[in-house]
């Protein structure tokens, strides 16, 4: 299954937001945007989860593959989940100690839209 991927830069932000389930199937997409975006010289980004009802462990994995490819590029990684269960999900398999979750875009990148 494809994953919805829109891309708009705000303020000098890339932000990719993110529509439908975060998977082994759809996972791929998100990371080919990571990279799309990171070799169009963005070195501010972020990843919208507002509108993803499900993460498994691969997507996941592609989170920390965003995560890893922004730092090794100079760039920063924010992520916006504001959903209390995937909230939950970063907790129980720690990464809410990794990525810090904001609860919109505006929080994210400390720019009012």
């Amino acid at each position: 299954m494809n994953l919805g991927i829109s891309r708009d830069e705000r303020d000098g932000w890339m932000v990719l937001a993110v529509l439908g389930d975060l998977e082994m199937g759809s996972a791929p997409d998100l990371k080919r945007a990571v990279i799309a975006a990171l070799a169009d010289g963005a070195d501010a980004l972020v990843i919208d989860l507002g509108a993803v009802g499900f993460i498994d462990s691969t997507g996941l994995g592609v989170l920390i593959g965003a995560l890893r490819r922004c730092r090794a590029n100079g760039a920063e990684l924010q992520l916006v989940c504001a959903e209390p269960r995937l909230r939950e999900l970063f907790a129980s398999v720690d990464l809410d100690r990794v990525f810090e979750l904001h609860v919109d875009v505006a929080a994210a990148t400390g720019v009012a839209l």
